[in-house]
């Protein structure tokens, strides 16, 4: 499985691309802010915020494996001093605030300072952000479309660090800027026309600070390419197109609560490592392969003719739309002595250990196994707990079951379908569920009747 530690140049140049235009908006948002009539400048936040939705929109059709959390971020960035802005003015204007609007705050007199509302909201709508990033529906989407970061190939392990890393960055970056921007306010600001120092603190210093930060990036990223370079895991988009479609196959080997395994299989993304993982995988060069294929293919590798093959799930490669991977369970009947010798190197192991190592040491298993494991445990525990409505079956919260392999053959598990994934994500825990349940079924169905009416 060479290919997954492929990363694409296009597609980490995209990356880069998708967070300089995002530094780029807001920094046109500062300067139209000034040089425009100051009661645009809300106007200006909503045409930036539909120019980042367009992206982010134009992304999901094309349905690209980048990510655009940052973007999106930076769109509600946008949205919220927007609407920020446009209440604290209107509330001004019909006296309901407790005291008078600082004239820096209202765009109907001069000098109007953006900065002064901008660089605080975005700072918090950064951080809030970052802490609920795992929840957000743009994550969550891209999760179940690409699986958990830990199972994905190279480059999507590093979208998804990278990614954090600039959320990170902004957060420090923002909040830098509104404890000099609101000191030099406090402090030093002199109530009368702007001077030289004031352009430079409370515009300039903000677009010098965006300049650097993507500076900063652009070197990051084309040192990150370099040494991607180095060791032969960039693929241009001239060998994507060239390269023929790939079908990746894994198989879990299964007889009753034990698993075949192998502890020295090299890690996809962590060549140097030797972890634990199913020694039964391969390729082939076909966009898809039947079933009678996948059971000769298993037969071969395990040497054992009358196992149950049952399909686990599958998943297209991120950044590489044309290779799929697909588990496979291969079950045996009998007991696990009965099967001391395999086609390939390995050992059986009991699923419980397996699980122990999984809960307590998942660095000494392979990624990809992690988030199979990940993914399998999710979807039957959570239809243990919950029901179809996300309620519980059982109102005790303490109640923990647990699962083993003779479950997984018995149970006719659909672990395609990404329903208990999300179940295991919203449900009757989550804090107002009911409101927020009929808050999402009543967007859901506004939507539906749009397009209805559209069409």
């Amino acid at each position: 499985m060479e290919d997954l530690k492929k990363v694409s140049s296009e597609q980490l140049y995209v990356f880069w691309k998708n967070f300089s235009i995002g530094l780029l908006v807001i920094m046109v948002m500062i300067g139209l802010s000034v040089l425009l009539p100051y009661y645009f400048s809300p106007i200006v936040a909503l045409i930036a915020a539909a120019v980042l939705y367009t992206i982010v929109y134009n992304n999901k059709l094309t349905q690209k494996s980048n990510c655009m959390l940052v973007i999106f971020a930076i769109f509600f960035c946008a949205v919220a001093y927007s609407f920020i802005v446009i209440i604290v003015n209107i509330l001004d204007i019909w006296q309901v605030l407790p005291f008078k609007l600082p004239k820096e705050f209202s765009f109907f007199s001069k000098p109007f300072l953006p900065t002064l509302l901008l660089d605080p909201i975005c700072f918090v709508t950064f951080t809030i952000v970052y802490l609920r990033r795992k929840k957000m529906t743009i994550c969550v989407n891209c999760k179940l479309s690409s699986g958990d970061y830990s199972g994905r190939s190279k480059l999507g392990s590093i979208l998804s660090a990278e990614s954090y890393l600039q959320l990170r960055n902004m957060i420090a970056l923002f909040g830098i800027l509104t404890v000099v921007v609101w000191s030099y306010y406090l402090f030093y600001f002199v109530d009368a026309e702007l001077n030289g120092r004031d352009y430079y603190v409370l515009v300039w210093l903000n677009i010098i600070g965006f300049v650097f930060d993507e500076l900063y990036f652009a070197f990051r990223y084309y040192n990150l390419y370099l040494d991607l370079k180095d060791n032969n895991e960039i693929i241009t988009q001239e060998e994507l197109q060239d390269m023929t479609s790939k079908t990746y196959l894994r198989f879990y080997v299964i007889c009753n609560n034990h698993i075949f395994v192998n502890t020295q299989v090299v890690d996809t993304n962590r060549s140097s490592s030797r972890v634990l993982d199913t020694p039964f995988f391969t390729k082939r060069s076909v966009n898809g392969i039947t079933l009678p294929e996948v059971s000769t293919l298993i037969k071969r590798m395990t040497g054992v003719n009358d196992g149950e093959l049952r399909f686990f799930f599958g998943r297209k490669n991120p950044g590489m739309d044309r290779h799929s991977t697909l588990r496979y369970f291969y079950f045996l009947d009998g007991n696990f002595e009965d099967y001391p010798e395999m086609n390939v190197d390995g050992e059986w192991m009991d699923f419980e250990l397996v699980k122990r190592i999984y809960s307590f040491h998942p660095e000494e298993m392979s990624s990809m196994m992690v988030s199979d494991i990940t993914r399998m445990a999710t979807i039957i525990l959570t239809q243990k707990i919950f029901n179809e409505e996300g309620f519980r079956k059982m109102k005790l919260k303490s109640y923990q079951p647990s699962f083993n392999l003779k479950e997984v053959r018995k149970n006719n598990y659909d672990f395609q379908e990404d329903k208990w994934i999300r179940i295991s994500m919203f449900n009757s825990d989550t804090k107002l569920y009911r409101f927020k349940r009929w808050w999402r079924g009543r967007k859901n169905n506004s939507r539906e009747k749009s397009t209805q009416e559209w069409r």
